[in-house]
């Protein structure tokens, strides 16, 4: 891993503290948004992704004459989407667009102020330190960074920069989820006890591409960009179309659901990351040569510094061979439960009168309250989901405002803390905790290094 990490830097110029790609590549160095608040935005699109063609892009397109957008090129390392792209774009919109075959030509032609970054897992910090880099706001899809050293590049390069930088965390944009935080945060709710969140499917074919497999050639594919600084190894169609099942080019369930997931117990508390985690999961159904696992549960303790009496668990379970109780978020308190699924707050479960007399205690029981249902704003209907949909448009009002994002890469940092932790809970049964001064996710008393 440590000679693969010093080739990729070799290659991209990858320095301790963010990317320092030459300037013949990616043009001058930061520079403030050259258009005026009238001006219309150009967008690049990083990777012609499911994600990006069911959700992200017909979101932006929604409200891209309202708020003067307009995507003008897709970079993608792959021939076939280039093509999907510019057929795609043809076709749904009636619009001709660039296709460039990597970031670095797509930069090198100065034709975009901000970029879309759907790429794999593992990829989404660098992509988003180059398009930093290279001067471009970033809308960046979830998980922020898999790995630590990746993350504090990517932190370290947006600090200062002046970027719009809107994580892909879509709850901080729903309103059910917007109602839930300020309620918390009002006191009403009274003190996090306990959260149980989870995650349920039942898809043998849950991001498995076996057509995509047998019709994908290394010749049509940069397989050495792809890979940038993860380990070099030989090309195999399924990491490139099936990298969730493959760690470390993605974390699997950690990164992709349970990121959405317990960045609202960060975002509801203001706490940046778990005290510590325990977890234990395995391949418990789909023996396909994956590698991540199908089934996970985590522990987590989260807190306040020398302050147990504010300390509270959370419990994460997912799996993927049985779909029975789909996903969930209940928050408790000792007043009652406040139920995402459901979207209502109620006093199930609260300290009722009975038991408050009977300890000379004074009840605690939660007033019924409904949170709205979730909605979004938007100049047309869109496929994407109501949530997806507010959230890049929130992105696209920032860049004209230059305010922050309702979810800035902080969020995003600290999101990628508690999947690292989850991570190396699941690969060493340790547990496993953070250090503060050295940004370190630690497993026992060693830094977790993949």
């Amino acid at each position: 891993m440590e000679n693969s990490r010093r080739d990729f830097i070799k290659t991209v110029g990858i320095g301790s503290i963010g990317l320092a790609i030459s300037e013949t590549v990616l043009g001058s160095p930061l520079f403030g948004n050259p258009n005026g608040a009238n001006d219309k935005i150009r967008v690049g699109l990083i990777g012609f992704s499911n994600r990006a063609k069911d959700t992200l892009i017909p979101a932006f397109m929604s409200v891209a004459d309202e708020l003067n957008f307009e995507i003008v090129a897709v970079s993608d390392l792959w021939s076939r989407r280039r093509e999907e792209a510019a057929a795609y774009f043809e076709k749904n919109y009636q619009k001709k667009i660039i296709t460039t075959r990597n970031n670095e030509e797509l930069y090198a032609k100065n034709i975009v102020d901000a970029v879309i970054i759907s790429t794999p897992d593992f990829s989404h910090a660098l992509h988003t330190i180059e398009a930093i880099k290279a001067g471009c706001d970033a809308y960046v899809e979830k998980p922020f960074a898999e790995t630590m050293e990746d993350a504090r590049l990517v932190l370290a390069a947006a600090e200062n920069s002046g970027r719009i930088i809107q994580i892909g965390s879509q709850r901080r944009s729903g309103n059910n989820y917007i109602a839930a935080n300020e309620y918390i945060k009002s006191g009403k709710f009274g003190k996090i006890t306990m959260v149980e969140m989870s995650w349920n499917v039942n898809q043998p074919g849950r991001w498995r591409l076996p057509q995509l497999i047998k019709d994908i050639k290394k010749e049509d594919v940069d397989w050495d960009r792809f890979l940038m600084n993860r380990p070099r190894v030989d090309w195999d169609p399924r990491i490139y179309c099936e990298y969730r099942l493959f760690w470390p080019f993605s974390s699997g369930i950690p990164g992709q659901w349970m990121s959405h997931q317990i960045d609202t117990v960060h975002w509801f508390t203001g706490l940046s990351y778990p005290k510590s985690v325990v977890a234990n999961g395995g391949i418990y159904m789909w023996n396909d040569g994956r590698k991540n696992a199908d089934t996970m549960t985590a522990v987590f303790e989260y807190g306040k510094k020398n302050d147990p009496s504010q300390d509270f668990q959370v419990v994460y379970t997912s799996r993927m061979h049985n779909s029975a109780g789909g996903t969930r978020e209940l928050y408790y308190s000792n007043g009652g439960m406040l139920n995402l699924d459901t979207n209502k707050i109620t006093p199930e479960g609260g300290l009722n009168k009975n038991m408050a007399d009977a300890m000379g205690m004074q009840p605690f029981l939660l007033p019924e309250f409904d949170l709205p249902s979730v909605k979004t704003v938007t100049a047309a209907n869109t496929s994407a989901d109501p949530m997806s949909a507010a959230h890049v448009r929130n992105w696209m009002e920032c860049i004209r405002s230059r305010k922050t994002p309702n979810a800035p890469v902080e969020a995003g940092y600290n999101h990628s803390i508690a999947n690292i932790m989850t991570t190396a809970a699941l690969h060493t049964g340790l547990k496993v905790t953070f250090d503060e001064n050295k940004q370190e996710v630690m497993a026992g008393d060693k830094v977790f290094k993949y």
